[in-house]
């Protein structure tokens, strides 16, 4: 039995499992960003005890243990280089302090790389390589699993779609992830009626959240606007990877992964089916991602199975 750990920037989850796709106990939080690492960390000790009390195990069924985290991560030192999204993480030698937490070899990954591994394994890339996950959310973060390995460049971590620079110069993450979308509704408030209306009609500053509603409700003009360019930038973005990579199959997960086939997919598909490289046609296809919330999970149970064994 392994224990996998996903560290994110909002939520915190703990869960047991043998790596083959199948989740024995499930535990979830909420972070506190405010608390910083420190609150994570403390949370976490409170965690495993209380998920292997509901499973009825105890640290001497579990093998090792596997981690995905939230930020890029070192695969040498297995360390966190950093996290974008709270603080109290540079530099910190994670699978040393979970190792000493548990007493269990442990090994950590980005989350993103990790549920990657996920769906080549166990979900929506299952037999297909090489595979190409892409998740879009708060953030915007990308793997790639060749033969089902993680592609991991010198180590530090590769196809970071996110920050690819696309349309007028910025990155993808600025058109297209909640934060980047969130910012650009707020400024276009005070020149823009669409989303001067949007913003009236919540009563306080729009949330990457809101403009995702308003894009699923008929009708709403920013919330149209706003989806239309998010879907020009990732399909310029993916445009940009399938020329360099050439993956069998595109998988997409994190919230907008909700919106379904007529909002999202459908469009996406004709945007880069428009702009495709001619010789590339066709090979790569892009679907939803199949593991739903538990997907880092499910990888960081995936990579300590191959890393230490289960």
């Amino acid at each position: 039995m392994l224990l996998g750990i996903e560290i994110g920037g909002t939520k915190l989850q703990l869960g047991l499992g043998r790596g083959d796709g199948t989740l024995v106990a499930l535990w979830r939080g909420s972070v506190e960003s405010a608390a910083g690492g420190d609150g994570i960390r403390r949370q976490i000790v409170t965690a495993v005890p209380e998920l292997l009390k509901s499973a009825g195990l105890t640290h001497t069924d579990l093998r090792g243990v596997g981690v995905g985290f939230g930020g890029p991560t070192d695969d040498t030192t297995q360390r966190v280089i950093k996290s974008h999204h709270v603080a109290g993480w540079d530099d910190f030698p994670l699978a040393d302090w979970v190792a000493e937490l548990t007493g269990l070899p442990t090994v950590i990954c980005n989350d993103a790389d990790v549920a990657a591994l996920a769906e080549a394994t166990h979900g929506a890339g299952r037999g297909l390589s090489p595979l190409f996950y892409m998740t879009v959310g708060t953030g915007i973060g990308g793997g790639l699993v060749i033969d089902g390995k993680m592609y991991r460049g010198c180590g530090r971590g590769a196809v970071e779609i996110g920050h690819l620079r696309v349309r007028d110069g910025d990155i993808l993450e600025a058109y297209a992830a909640g934060w980047g979308i969130a910012a650009r509704a707020n400024r276009l408030a005070a020149t823009d009626e669409r989303y001067a209306a949007l913003r009236r009609s919540v009563g306080r500053d729009l949330t990457g959240k809101d403009i995702a509603t308003a894009a699923a409700a008929a009708g709403d003009p920013a919330g149209r606007d706003a989806l239309d360019l998010a879907l020009d930038a990732i399909a310029e973005a993916l445009g940009q990877m399938i020329k360099l990579l050439c993956p069998r199959r595109v998988v997409i997960g994190g919230g907008v992964s909700l919106m379904g086939d007529e909002l999202f997919f459908e469009p996406l598909r004709r945007r880069v089916s428009a702009a495709a490289f001619p010789p590339f046609a066709g090979l790569t296809d892009i679907v939803p991602a199949a593991l739903g919330e538990e997907v880092v999970i499910h990888g960081a149970l995936a990579l300590a199975r191959q890393q230490l064994g289960g």
